[in-house]
């Protein structure tokens, strides 16, 4: 297995994979270690998560710069998805006690109520683009939960695979309790399949989810899917164009643009379009664009020339069907896989910078009619994920995020995860959630227990 530095196409370092029988090894004695890790009071594993949240924070520039290396992220992002981590661990070290007591319930019996045990083996597939956050997420919930985890982790980030797994070992988690799959795409259905293998989650592309979500339900295996998105970023008449304008460059290109909930589609209302655009494209046209270890890049490489190829073929096909080109859109000559921010005008519905995914920083500019079309167009998606709408009318937009199907809607900022609050999707998007209360309460078994004292 590979490592690959995105900024300028240098093998970073080798691996040797995991064998199928190796990997068949590493789950069952995940589940061994299981048997012993669901025993282990709350205060245990909380002193684990802590350990783990202070770790991370002493190591945040070495986890940093191997992101970085690894899949392009700016070092200060890299940095700062470390120190999420941390927190995620920390949050869920005070709170997984409480969020999973005992609910007694009012029943015909003398006592009735329902517990939250540990289900075993949680098999986690995660993606690249946040290589240390997307694991802590499934992870600091379920380890708390008292489940074991198995990291099918990207295979273009197998050295933070690795830092990980170690980190936990460091952190006192007992063998076998969070342990590292080397192992290529093309193998996950069987390790889904593995009987050592209690329940899934995936977070990927919407193909990923497809073909994860149809082995485990063929397993009956429970599975939480955080697929793709096409957030829209709705800016209604009365919003704050400067404020909207310099969010709506951040809100596309932080992570490279390479994230599920990025801003995707920037519907604007018809009476701020020309002001908006203007300001979106001063704003795209001044990033620093460069190598992702210098303090000052604000955008690096994407992760792969597969993405940059594909990024490049939606924004010819988009100006082919009637688009725009404000600025960006040229492949630039040089090693890495860099990709110039880009904004489209003039982008509707049928083309692919609308209809689909954009993995990048392209930002395509819709124009709305009114508030009526602006909602139909954000809707307007099989995707569901995240969306934000800016107003100076705080209400006016609250209820306008009603009518928005998505699993997330922000007010006046940016779409974000939080430890705090459930995150997820609907439609093409996924099922299921991760974080908060509910992230905790997913891979659990919620036992009824009645009793009856004669």
């Amino acid at each position: 297995m590979r490592a690959v530095n995105p900024a300028t196409g240098e093998v970073l370092a080798e691996y040797a994979g995991h064998d199928e029988a190796a990997c068949a090894a590493r789950l069952s004695a995940a589940a061994e270690a299981w048997r012993e890790w669901r025993r282990a009071g709350f205060a245990e594993r909380a002193d684990v998560a802590r350990a783990a949240a202070r770790l991370l924070r002493q190591r945040a520039a070495e986890y940093g710069r191997l992101a970085t290396l690894e899949m392009g992220k700016p070092l200060a992002q890299a940095e700062a998805e470390v120190e999420k981590c941390a927190w995620a661990c920390e949050w869920y070290a005070e709170r997984a006690e409480a969020l999973l007591a005992d609910a007694p319930a009012a029943t015909d019996a003398t006592r009735s109520y329902t517990r939250c045990e540990s289900l075993g083996v949680l098999l986690a597939v995660m993606p690249w683009n946040f290589p240390f956050w997307q694991v802590f997420r499934a992870a600091a919930p379920a380890l708390m939960a008292g489940n074991t985890v198995a990291l099918k982790h990207a295979s273009n980030v197998p050295g933070v695979a690795l830092a990980i797994e170690a980190l936990w070992r460091d952190a006192g988690a007992p063998a076998g309790v969070f342990t590292t799959l080397l192992a290529p795409a093309e193998r996950v259905g069987t390790l889904v399949e593995h009987e050592a293998v209690a329940a899934v989650t995936l977070t990927g592309s919407e193909a990923a989810g497809i073909a994860v979500g149809a082995r485990a339900g063929a397993a009956l295996k429970k599975v939480v899917l955080e697929l793709g998105g096409s957030d829209p970023f709705v800016v209604l008449a009365d919003a704050d164009v400067e404020v909207a304008a310099r969010q709506a460059v951040l809100a596309r290109v932080q992570n490279n643009g390479q994230s599920c909930i990025a801003a995707k589609r920037f519907i604007v209302a018809a009476p701020v379009a020309a002001e908006f655009t203007e300001r979106l494209v001063a704003g795209t046209r001044a990033l620093v664009v460069g190598d992702p270890r210098e303090r000052a890049t604000q955008v690096g490489p994407l992760a792969r020339p597969d993405l940059v190829a594909d990024l490049h073929a939606q924004v010819g096909r988009s100006v082919a069907a009637g688009a725009r080109l404000l600025c960006g859109g040229a492949l630039p000559a040089g090693p890495g896989c860099f990709y110039p921010p880009t904004v489209l005008a003039g982008v509707e519905p049928g083309m692919a910078a609308f209809d689909e995914e954009t993995f990048g920083p392209l930002a395509p500019v819709t124009v709305a009619r009114d508030e009526a079309h602006a909602l139909s167009l954000a809707n307007r998606s099989r995707f569901g994920l995240g969306a934000s709408v800016w107003s100076r009318d705080a209400a006016r937009a609250e209820a306008f995020a009603h009518g928005i199907e998505a699993g997330a809607v922000f007010v006046n900022g940016i779409v974000k995860s939080d430890p705090r609050l459930p995150f997820g999707g609907i439609k093409r998007s996924g099922h299921g959630r991760e974080l908060g209360a509910a992230g905790i309460r997913e891979f659990v078994n919620l036992k009824t227990v009645w009793v009856l004292v004669s």
